[in-house]
């Protein structure tokens, strides 16, 4: 009849209807699958692209490793604001890792660290400090031994025993008050600074700023190096100390009174910071010293105790990577150890602005010379 023809009708319909819907919900989950199996092959290329070409095969244990781990602490005498471009990069590169940054004066970092280590407590899972010394006096005791995948890229006096690596080429400058020096009395050499006020101590008395070597683990270093280098160091010394030194324990204080103008000069300043001021400030005058340019390297290495030893092993690989060394050299303004990088703000270019000027303080045995009772200063 009519009817039953209009009803088989309409049920076929029905069904062709349904069978196109399946159709089309399978084509869909089709490529809903697809995309996921994309998105999730990106993230898997992306996890190991994270980390350069020619590390060990198995690097990408460490940084699944790491991101359970969530986090590194780190202790340091970098400035938080000159570390900010680089915790930035290796928290964007490693997503999931969080930086907890400590930034104290190099005495409050080793006096901090070896108490925590003595009363067994948490601790920094990594140092990263100016003060060279004392660093490789606590490595002896508290360094684990790490071949860092980077150090093939390293000048040979930069690594001891694969647990202290330098991590920066920072040059040691004097700085000046453009407007209260006048550009010929601008000293250029270590005895020309002690010349220049030795004759005029009434103008630079306590107008001469430098590091306070009992309170600043990094101006004793800086000062036993000055006395390794200059063979007539006491006599400099006392010259520039005729009319009384103005001692801080930062350089960030040194390079504000100088501006001012309540301190005149300074010298055994941290280039890197110097250089970074300068750029907004136009009464900070810079000198290279020409008979020798000390070149201090931020050391660093990685506690045996670390909490987080899989992400403090990633974090010390990406400071000392190409992609860690271009951040310091041209967003934090701290020269590059490497030769490697973009711009001039490295190894290679310090020594076409510096040439034998340059002294840099190896990593070895000798910086612990004169932290002995017998031989200090």
């Amino acid at each position: 009849t009519k009817q039953r023809r209009c009803l088989v009708i309409f049920i076929n319909y029905m069904l062709i209807f349904g069978l196109l819907n399946v159709i089309r919900g399978w084509m869909m989950m089709k490529k809903i699958s697809a995309t996921v199996a994309a998105i999730t092959l990106l993230g898997s290329v992306s996890a190991y692209a994270a980390f350069p070409a020619g590390y060990p095969a198995d690097y990408q244990k460490l940084v699944d490793g790491a991101k359970k781990e969530g986090k590194v602490v780190i202790y340091s005498t970098t400035d938080t604001k000159a570390a900010a471009p680089l915790i930035q990069g290796f928290e964007t590169l490693y997503p999931g890792i969080k930086v907890e940054y400590n930034d104290m004066n190099s005495t409050e970092l080793y006096n901090r660290f070896i108490s925590e280590q003595a009363a067994g407590g948490t601790s920094g899972d990594l140092v990263w400090s100016s003060s060279m010394d004392t660093i490789l006096k606590l490595a002896g005791d508290y360094a684990q031994e790490y071949a860092s995948p980077e150090r093939a890229q390293l000048p040979k006096w930069a690594v001891w025993q694969d647990k202290v690596y330098g991590t920066t080429y920072e040059p040691v400058v004097f700085i000046y008050n453009k407007r209260l020096i006048p550009q010929g009395d601008v000293p250029d050499s270590h005895a020309a600074l002690a010349k220049l006020i030795a004759s005029q101590t009434d103008k630079f008395k306590k107008k001469v700023t430098t590091y306070d070597i009992e309170k600043s683990g990094v101006g004793f270093m800086l000062s036993v190096q000055d006395f390794k280098a200059d063979p007539n160091y006491f006599k400099t010394l006392a010259d520039v100390a005729k009319g009384g030194l103005a001692v801080q324990s930062s350089t960030g204080t040194m390079m504000e009174r100088v501006s001012s103008g309540e301190n005149l000069i300074g010298f055994n300043i941290l280039g890197s910071y110097a250089e970074a001021r300068a750029k907004s400030d136009p009464s900070l005058g810079i000198v290279y010293p020409k008979d020798y340019t000390l070149v201090l390297s931020r050391v660093s290495f990685i506690s045996k105790e670390a909490g987080h030893p899989n992400a403090a092993k990633l974090w010390f690989d990406y400071v000392l990577s190409e992609k860690g060394q271009n951040i310091l050299a041209n967003q934090a303004d701290i020269p590059s150890i490497r030769n490697d990088v973009e711009g001039k703000n490295d190894i290679d270019g310090m020594t076409k602005l510096l040439g034998n000027a340059l002294k840099p303080i190896p990593v070895d045995d000798s910086l612990l010379e004169y932290l002995q009772p017998a031989k200090r200063l």
